[in-house]
């Protein structure tokens, strides 16, 4: 993309914006929550409607001259329904934690228990971190995996929540291989009394795409990202009953935002559009063929994948525990090369949040350029020899090299 008008009006904006546009066409992107947009998508997000203000909702606005944009956002909502089988949408959040506050804010009160599933062993800073909105102002509940399988006992989590009697129960992760038990959780809600809230950001493209159970009509109240797996802006949405979207509502605006950002929800419509395709559920199929390639081909290399694999599009590997080398190390090396990973605590780690023993992998930007499996024992391969060399500048640099020559195999979608 050439961007002329930047390139005139602000020539250091234009060159960052050419030097990342480098770097995403010849690297390797593993990092599990990011993902190429459409040229369509793209386009949507620098559209004039960027120009628009719309507190409130479609037909009901706080702003004059908002007749098209209610057409744009309601498209989305519709779009977003017949997608995830949802009765009730609204798709102004802005991003994902916002979203999940007004879930909170929208069923709960600042003190109420909410049964989370914990950060170290795989969920989000907004299902209950200590120095995140959710720890402060709620009091949360963790449940954990277990220390020998990895894998969450669903038999403990009804333990724990007959126990702690929680209001809400939140099911959903950040940095967990494995199908959650939407069904189950359901029941132990019930027997509880609580709401059930999942939080499917990393999967939701994979639901859409029907490779994974939808949560949608299980539980009470859905939040996602737009982004991720479902290959769509940078953004959010909640999906939930119809007898709760009112409070839902009401806590999105006003409650913790103010104007949607109606360039984005119509990138959203786009997006959700896309999604609907045929074609979105070959590509949803194939993130997870290739998850599973290149969790096999690690495993063949000496790597211990947490849990000892993945059921979606992403995997824990305890690179401090196979290889000796913390993921603190093992991000920046693989940087070096191309390759673009997260360090990430693992279950019951040893070591620190910041230099913790395990790495995040995930294959939807991979798969959105056309990779299939063949191509993920190669991409296994390179982050070995990498890591194997890593004290090793000039082997290093012949690597990177190879990296590119790889990735230029594989267009970027809205680059090229």
């Amino acid at each position: 993309m050439n961007y002329p008008s930047i390139q005139k009006e602000d020539p250091l904006v234009y060159e960052i914006i050419k030097r990342e546009e480098q770097r995403q066409k010849e690297g390797i992107e593993l990092i599990a929550s990011e993902n190429y947009v459409s040229k369509a998508v793209m386009e949507a997000m620098g559209s004039i409607l960027t120009n628009k203000y719309s507190e409130g909702y479609p037909g009901k606005r706080y702003y004059g001259g908002n007749e098209i944009i209610d057409q744009a956002e309601t498209l989305a909502i519709n779009r977003a329904k017949e997608l995830f089988d949802a009765e009730h949408v609204n798709v102004q959040p802005l991003s994902g934690s916002p979203a999940n506050l007004a879930v909170y804010m929208g069923l709960l009160n600042p003190g109420d228990k909410v049964l989370g599933f914990s950060l170290d062993q795989g969920g989000h800073l907004s299902h209950g971190h200590p120095l995140n909105f959710s720890g402060k102002l709620y009091t949360i509940i963790p449940y954990f995996a277990e220390k020998d399988t990895e894998v969450i006992n669903m038999d403990k989590v009804e333990e724990i929540a007959l126990r702690e009697k929680p209001k809400m129960i939140l099911a959903g992760f950040s940095a967990y291989s494995r199908d959650m038990d939407w069904k189950r959780f359901r029941i132990i809600a019930d027997k509880v009394g609580a709401y059930l809230f999942a939080d499917i950001a990393h999967i939701a493209g994979l639901v859409a795409g029907k490779q994974l159970e939808n949560p949608v009509p299980i539980c009470d109240v859905v939040s996602t990202t737009t982004h991720k797996t479902l290959r769509g802006p940078r953004g959010a949405m909640i999906m939930c009953k119809e007898k709760f979207a009112s409070a839902i509502d009401k806590a999105v605006f006003p409650g913790v935002q103010g104007g949607p950002h109606d360039h984005i929800n119509a990138a959203k419509a786009i997006a959700y559009g896309e999604a609907l395709k045929p074609d979105f559920q070959d590509y949803a199929k194939q993130i997870i063929k290739n998850a599973r390639a290149l969790s096999s081909a690690l495993q063949v290399l000496g790597y211990r994948i947490v849990s000892g694999g993945t059921d979606n599009h992403l995997m824990l590997v305890d690179l401090f525990g196979s290889k000796q080398i913390t993921g603190k190390e093992g991000e920046k090396c693989l940087e070096q090369v191309g390759i673009s990973i997260n360090k990430n605590m693992i279950p019951f780690d040893p070591r620190k949040p910041m230099d913790p023993s395990g790495i995040r992998l995930g294959t939807p930007a991979l798969t959105t350029r056309g990779c299939t499996e063949a191509d993920m024992k190669t991409v296994a391969d390179l982050m070995h020899e990498a890591l194997m060399n890593r004290t090793d500048e000039n082997k290093l640099a012949a690597i990177k090299e190879k990296v590119k020559d790889f990735s230029l195999k594989f267009p970027v979608p809205g680059i090229e």
